[in-house]
């Protein structure tokens, strides 16, 4: 019997230092990736500061989530805690700590557009993916807007892993924004604004980095375990989109925070943007999701 209990101690203890081994193994290996380099070609775009296209930055900055992370001044803000999970983001104003003080105009869009810092390193968390797909207008002038931001103090950025994250992260399980994105893809043509499906289709790539691809919803890689799945936007299997008959329902939600029924959702969806969108943009971005093809939930 004692026999026996040897053996089965001697087996646990061959599995906890197996673990521990992969785990840190996946730590490294998760570590040495977020350091690889990645090379994407630059693309110059003239930034005129005039007030139209600053203003229209602005409303950019302020609606496409850049606000829910970095604040509404850019200094920077803790985006994420949980257990040992810490996301602070970076301060993106030319105030005390930024990261973007000497940014040229290029090294904004390699961030940006496709996920890459200046010295070639991916971006971790920042979903450029979402950002891929901005015209070279909206683009333009969201760096307007960016460019004149007035300096305000921020503390440096934070990024900590918890091991299985980093793991599943070394593996692909997770990946960064520059692995999501195909960098040699023009940018899109500009898509005239209006209460069209083809303006919402445009818009609705902001919404791909949490709903998806197809916007079948679904657990988000990597994301805290409290996190609910996200909603799935398209007719099929566990749609959401039958409690919105109606764009005035769909537009109440968005800017509300709480579904028809007055039951709130989740605070991870980033309310303080969406409902600062123009009736227009809502209505459009309706519109679009009542054309997409069904796709059972994940």
């Amino acid at each position: 019997m004692k026999k026996w209990a040897r053996r089965i101690s001697y087996v646990l203890i061959t599995m906890v230092c197996v673990g521990l081994g992969l785990a840190l193994a996946g730590k490294l290996l998760g570590e040495r990736k977020l350091a690889r380099q990645v090379a994407v070609p630059a693309r110059q775009l003239e930034v005129a500061a005039d007030p139209a296209r600053v203003g229209h930055g602005r409303y950019l900055f302020n609606t496409r989530g850049c606000a829910d992370c970095h604040g509404a001044n850019g200094a920077g803000q803790t985006v994420l805690r949980d257990g040992a999970m810490l996301v602070v983001s970076p301060n993106i104003s030319p105030g005390e700590n930024s990261v973007t003080r000497h940014y040229r105009a290029a090294d904004w869009v390699r961030t940006v557009r496709h996920g890459v810092k200046p010295d070639g390193t991916p971006v971790m968390i920042m979903p450029s993916e979402d950002y891929n797909r901005l015209s070279d207008a909206d683009m333009a002038a969201l760096l307007a807007y960016l460019t004149q931001l007035p300096p305000a103090p921020g503390v440096h950025a934070v990024i900590k892993l918890p091991v299985r994250v980093k793991a599943l992260y070394a593996l692909g399980a997770i990946k960064d924004a520059a692995e999501k994105i195909d960098h040699a893809a023009p940018p899109p043509a500009p898509v005239e604004a209006g209460i069209s499906a083809a303006h919402g289709a445009y818009l609705a790539n902001t919404c791909m980095g949490c709903h998806g691809p197809q916007l079948a919803g679904g657990t988000i890689p990597g994301a805290p375990s409290a996190w609910p799945p996200t909603a799935n936007l398209t007719p099929g299997k566990g749609s959401v989109m039958p409690r919105y008959p109606s764009p005035e329902l769909f537009m109440a939600t968005l800017r509300s925070g709480k579904r028809p029924d007055g039951s709130a959702i989740s605070e991870v969806m980033p309310f303080g943007s969406l409902k600062q969108m123009t009736d227009t943009d809502l209505r459009a971005l309706y519109a679009y999701l009542k054309t997409l093809p069904p796709h059972d939930s994940k």
